[in-house]
This record gives structure tokens, C-alpha cells and sequence, in this order.
């Protein structure tokens, strides 16, 4: 399970090395133009626009990603199917189709006893945010699970044009009508619960804003933490943070900001240290424990993760960097998150943000009458850089956990690998006979460094044979798996192995 997420892991790397750059533009666009995002400035409006082309479309992004990263082969078919898939199911679960399939009235229509169609706003609530980062990841392992079982399917001579690559696509919107399906019944149920959750928090002070804030991370790379956002920063449940804390009303200017248990910019302003200081800091523990010889490479991605994060405060560059690599400490993250919104909830200090906890927002804010001693934020930041710092760099290195620059070195020593014999045809040959014949080998495939084969009986395959080929090595994951290491020439040999199956 472990390599499955680490491998799913190395595959949002791609779509989120181009996340950092993105949040840089929005953030200097915002910059410019705080109050009208662009709508007053035109370059403003350029540079948050060309950032947001990527940062609001990032499932997108993780849906081809996750296809090609997945997939057996670095192919055009998966990442194809992976937009197919994430296409299929937005569509199908998008607010108004949900509203047509449900047969739900129009929005404000009244019923027969003059009562408003709720249901409708309930579907608008969750079916608005089923375009997040969970269903790109899902569609992506859709599609490449549908590339990795049918890109090589031969059908019959009157559909010969759909064989092969060419059907995959077509599966993957197949097996994304039974996900849509799945989704149709279960999002909205699991999104009224976490704002029930929501609800039922909203009381209990600055334990409710600690709960919440850790649920908030948790729930990242589902997408669902938005089912939350909209009781606490919204004004789904009459809170409003964020509303309240740009615009107060009169009675809360006059309360000073605080009314009860609650104080204006609560459930935000604990935010500020985690991402201006403590998910940086975590990325310098993550740099210092990488292994040398990756260390650049760990570098620019994380330096640029954070760099966002501090003036930005767009995290997910960082966060998805290491939340599959290593689960277990993201969830120390999302607790530790947790733990300093709470304090700084019970310190009263306050900052708000428009778009993001980031340097940007904090300086816009902190001179706003809901601004409650925010320098103390930056006080607080460098204690939980500190604490990231310590507690990041320990788990890592006491649990040996793959984050960034210390994966395994399996596929790099593979890629390393030489072939003894570059007689293609020959090394083919032996390795068929090692395997018991063409009448053993029940499937053929590759990787770009493996030969991935299945066969019908176990006995039969001569591991000493297949190496007599001059192979890197030979796995057996299962009684019916034989994975052959040739390294980068891998294709060669699997060609040649097919003209003889």
C-alpha cells in the first residue's frame, strides 16, 4: 500500500512543480490590486488571471498527471483518459444536472405550502465543490488502471480501429458512469456531515477553531475541507469570518471584534504562522534530510513550494510533496495545524486574508480595525518554525519516511542498468525459454525499465535461464508475476518477445 501512495506521490509531482510559479503571479496581482483583484488594474488583472489559469485548475492538472504517472507507459492515451474521466464525472455531477437527475424545483420556487425547495440549496453545496483535487486524483487512477488492463486489447476485425490504445479513452468514460454513480449518493451525505461537524464546533471557542483547523488540513486532498470553509468563513452558519473581518458591522466595531466566545478573524489568523513559517520550515527539514546526491533536485521543488507558501500562502505545492510520500507525517501536520490555530484562537491575536494566509494578505490586513495585535503572529510563526522544523526533520529521519530526495533508489539503479547482450532478438529468446515458452507466457508487457509478464504454471520459469540472458534481474511479485530488469532498452527486448508470443 505504502509504494502504491508513494508511487501515486511521484506522480502530482509534475502537475504541482508548476503550482509555486502560478501562486507567485496571483499573489503579486493581488498585491497590486487588493480590493478590486484586477478589476482596477489591468496588469493586476493580467498576472492573477494567468496564475489562475493553473491554481483554479489544478484537478485538472492531477487527473493527466496521476494517468500518466500510473500508467505502465508514459503514454498520450493515459493522459488523454485521465481528462476523459475527470470530464465525465464533473459533468455528470455538476450542480445542475444533479438538480434535473434529483428532479429538485428551481432554486427559490415555492412549494405548496409556500416552503422553499431546500434540497436545492444542499446539492449546490456539495456538488459546487465536486471539481477539487480528489476527483482529478480519482480519475487518474481510473484512467491508468483502464491503460494499464485494456491498452493492449485486440478486438474484432469489424472494431479493429478502437483496438488497443484507441479504446481506452473510451473505457475509462465507461468506468467513470459507475464512479459518477457512486458519488451521486455518497458526496453529498459525507458533505453534510462535515457541516454538521461544522455546526456543531462553531460554539466551543478556540477549541472549536483548533478542531476545524485540523479537519481543514486533513481534508485537503479530498476537496472536502471546502464543506467546512463554508460554516466558519462563510455565512452558511452566521459566522462570516472572512465577510466580518474586511467589512465589520457596526456592532462588532463597537465590540471591539468580540462577541461571546467569538472573536472576528478566529477561525483564520492561526493560519499566518503555519503557512508563513511553519510549512517552510518543514521544507528546510525535508531539504537537510534528503539524500545527497538528490539534494538538488529537493531544492528547486521545495524551495519553490516554499516561497509560495510564505508569500502566497498557497500550500499545496508543499503539502502535496510529501501528503502520499509520507501520510503519517501529514497527519502530524494537519494536528499540529490544528494545535496553533487553537492557541493563537486563545491569544486573540487576528489577521485576515482574501485569498490566502501568505505575507501579502498579512500585510494587507494587519492594518484593518479587526486586526487584533497581529504582530504577535509573526512572534508566534517563529516558535511553530521551530517546532515544524524539529518535529519534521526527527519523524524523518527516525521512521526513514520517502520524502522528497530520499525515495527509493530502485528505479534509479534500473535506469542505471546495462543489457550484457545487445542482441535483442537473442536475449528475447532466452528469456522466452526461461519462462517456460510462448505457451506459459499468458501476458506481455513493459515498463520503461521492466519486462511485466504473467504466466499460466510457476514451475516452469528458470530464473538462472532468464538471467543467462545478461538482465539486470529477475522479480517474481506473485506465482503468476515474472518481472524481468532490463533497464532502458527494455523496449527493444519486448518487441522482439512479441513477434514470438
Amino acid at each position: 500500500m505504502m509504494k502504491y501512495l508513494q508511487k501515486l506521490g511521484k506522480s502530482l509531482m509534475l502537475p504541482v512543480a508548476v503550482l509555486p510559479a502560478a501562486a507567485l503571479l496571483m499573489g503579486i496581482g493581488y498585491w497590486i490590486d487588493p480590493n478590486g483583484w484586477g478589476a482596477n488594474n489591468q496588469i493586476a488583472a493580467f498576472l492573477i488571471k494567468a496564475g489562475g489559469a493553473l491554481v483554479d485548475n489544478l484537478p485538472y492538472l492531477f487527473a493527466i498527471g496521476v494517468a500518466v504517472g500510473m500508467a505502465k507507459e508514459q503514454d498520450g492515451a493515459a493522459a488523454l483518459s485521465g481528462l476523459v474521466a475527470f470530464l465525465v464525472v464533473t459533468t455528470l455531477l455538476s450542480t445542475s444536472v444533479v438538480v434535473m437527475l434529483k428532479g429538485i424545483k428551481p432554486e427559490g420556487d415555492l412549494d405548496a405550502v409556500g416552503v422553499f425547495a431546500r434540497d436545492n440549496m444542499d446539492a449546490k453545496l456539495a456538488f459546487d465543490a465536486i471539481k477539487n483535487a480528489f476527483t482529478g486524483i480519482i480519475s487518474g487512477l481510473v484512467a491508468a488502471g483502464c491503460y494499464n488492463k485494456f491498452s493492449r486489447t485486440k478486438l474484432p476485425d469489424a472494431l479493429s480501429f478502437f483496438s488497443g490504445k484507441r479504446c481506452v479513452a473510451i473505457i475509462t468514460s465507461v468506468a467513470m458512469l459507475g464512479v459518477s454513480i457512486i458519488l451521486f449518493f455518497i458526496w453529498p451525505v459525507i458533505y453534510s456531515g462535515l457541516v454538521g461537524l461544522g455546526m456543531a464546533i462553531k460554539d466551543m471557542g478556540a477549541i472549536g477553531a483548533g478542531i476545524y483547523a485540523f479537519f481543514n488540513r486533513l481534508l485537503i486532498p479530498t476537496g472536502l475541507h471546502h464543506a467546512l470553509n463554508q460554516v466558519f468563513w462563510q455565512n452558511l452558519a452566521g459566522i462570516n469570518d472572512i465577510g466580518n473581518f474586511w467589512s465589520p458591522t457596526e456592532e462588532l466595531l463597537a465590540a471591539g471584534g468580540v462577541i461571546g466566545n467569538y472573536r472576528v478573524g478566529m477561525y483564520q489568523a492561526g493560519f499566518f504562522p503555519v503557512m508563513m513559517f511553519g510549512l517552510p520550515a518543514a521544507a528546510l527539514a525535508m531539504y537537510h534530510t534528503a539524500k545527497s546526491d538528490k539534494k538538488k533536485i529537493a531544492y528547486g521543488l521545495l524551495l519553490a513550494g516554499a516561497v509560495s507558501s510564505f508569500f502566497t500562502g498557497v500550500t499545496e505545492p508543499l503539502e502535496f510533496a510529501f501528503m502520499f510520500l509520507a501520510p503519517g507525517l501529514y497527519l502530524v501536520h494537519a494536528i499540529l495545524t490544528g494545535i496553533v490555530v487553537a492557541v493563537t484562537a486563545m491569544f486573540g491575536w487576528t489577521a485576515g486574508f482574501g485569498f490566502s494566509a501568505g505575507f501579502v494578505d498579512f500585510f494587507l490586513s494587519s492594518r484593518l480595525p479587526m486586526a487584533h495585535q497581529p504582530y504577535m503572529l509573526l512572534v508566534e510563526g517563529v516558535v511553530v518554525a521551530v517546532i515544524y522544523y524539529v518535529i519534521f526533520r526527527t519523524a524523518i529521519v527516525a521512521f526513514n519516511l520517502k520524502t522528497p530526495g530520499r525515495e527509493d533508489e530502485d528505479l534509479d539503479a534500473e535506469m542505471a542498468a546495462v543489457l550484457a547482450n545487445d542482441d535483442f532478438t537473442q536475449v528475447a529468446s532466452i528469456v522466452l525459454e526461461g519462462l517456460g515458452g510462448k505457451d506459459n507466457v499468458t501476458s506481455l508487457d513493459n515498463c520503461i525499465t521492466r519486462l511485466r509478464l504473467e504466466v499460466k504454471d510457476y514451475t516452469l520459469v528458470d530464473e538462472k535461464k532468464i538471467k543467462s540472458a545478461g538482465v539486470a534481474g529477475v522479480m517474481r511479485p506473485s506465482k503468476t508475476a515474472v518481472q524481468v530488469i532490463i533497464g532502458t532498452k527494455v523496449q527493444f527486448v519486448a518487441d522482439e518477445m512479441k513477434k514470438m508470443l
